[in-house]
């Protein structure tokens, strides 16, 4: 969800160059099921813009019907939505409307914990009682500050409290330049991946070749900094080059991205692996234990774009921790 914090602070940085109000809209409780869960964010602007959705779009125009006494009124209120009676979706949402004023240290400090990709924390005080009340409202914390989402708001005990953890935007890195890699760079990004492209110079592409990225490296495998890797990262190897590909692998054997995807097939891979293994023998079993190829699940992709969602499937799975299933065969709720 941090993704979706990025759209709110940039559309408000956007929003102060005309002036427009805004209010933020948060789900801070859920009784029941509902399209998306507690922690879920919007930004509503006084022009009738809305950043984000609180759900998958039938819920929105009530948001911001009710954001409109907060606009007159500056003052924070709860609202609740029954999807029971109007969606079928056999849940209670807790909403909660506030003005959205942080000061530029606030922002400063958000976009810094973005850079340096660092976990943060955002508390919403409230109670589940429609209405106005001045006592409502958000906190964004990191290394150990508070900051505001508004001038004033103090934080009171006796009210329920929405805790959420947050983790920097995971990031993905792409080797490789063609078609299919464009493909799966656009796609990543719109999932809300911060996006990292990395071709051969000889290759003569740039960052405006790939839709959606965030970075483009024109690097020579050797030259490669796996350093740019953490927990949050994954990587897939799709150079269509063996050689560079086992170039490129002997240069992330010291990294421990949460995913390592290779395309080819398990023949290509086998060798590369083997090959890899005669050049180190002391590589460790989590950095093995990290490599998924071929990469992408079995849902019978042939197109760059079925492709795509394909490995974008499987990397979800491997960072939620899932078995791919369909839902259909699951038992129990779909977020259990």
């Amino acid at each position: 969800m941090t993704h979706e914090l990025k759209h709110i602070f940039t559309a408000y940085q956007a929003k102060n160059k005309s002036g427009n109000k805004a209010v933020l809209a948060t789900v801070v409780a859920l009784e029941g099921s509902s399209y998306r869960r507690p922690g879920v964010r919007m930004l509503i602007l006084d022009n009738g813009k809305m950043i984000g959705a609180v759900s998958g779009g039938c819920v929105e125009k009530e948001v911001q019907r009710q954001a409109e006494s907060v606009f007159s009124s500056g003052i924070p209120k709860v609202m609740t939505y029954d999807g029971r009676y109007r969606l079928g979706c056999e849940g209670i949402l807790y909403i909660l409307l506030e003005p959205f004023i942080p000061n530029k240290t606030t922002i400063k400090t958000f976009w810094q914990t973005v850079k340096e990709r660092k976990n943060f924390e955002l508390l919403s005080y409230f109670t589940r009682q429609e209405g106005i009340s001045n006592e409502s409202g958000s906190l964004f914390k990191v290394d150990g500050s508070t900051l505001k989402l508004r001038p004033g708001f103090e934080s009171k005990k006796g009210l329920e409290v929405f805790q959420q953890k947050l983790t920097p935007c995971f990031k993905l890195i792409i080797i490789g330049s063609e078609h299919d890699a464009v493909q799966l760079c656009s796609y990543a990004a719109m999932t809300g991946w911060e996006v990292s492209v990395i071709a051969s110079p000889s290759e003569e592409k740039s960052i405006h070749d790939f839709p959606g990225a965030q970075q483009f490296l024109s690097q020579l495998p050797e030259e490669f900094a796996s350093q740019m890797i953490d927990k949050q990262t994954g990587v897939v190897l799709m150079t269509h080059s063996y050689v560079k590909d086992l170039k490129y692998l002997v240069g992330l054997r010291g990294a421990r991205p949460i995913y390592l995807g290779l395309l080819g097939p398990s023949l290509r891979r086998e060798k590369l692996l083997n090959e890899l293994m005669e050049y180190d023998l002391d590589i460790s079993d989590d950095f093995f234990d990290s490599i998924y190829g071929p990469a992408g699940i079995n849902i019978g992709a042939e197109t760059p774009q079925e492709i795509a969602v394909s490995v974008i499937a499987e990397i979800l799975a491997v960072i939620r921790e899932k078995e791919p299933m369909l839902l259909r065969n699951k038992l129990g709720t779909i977020h259990n």
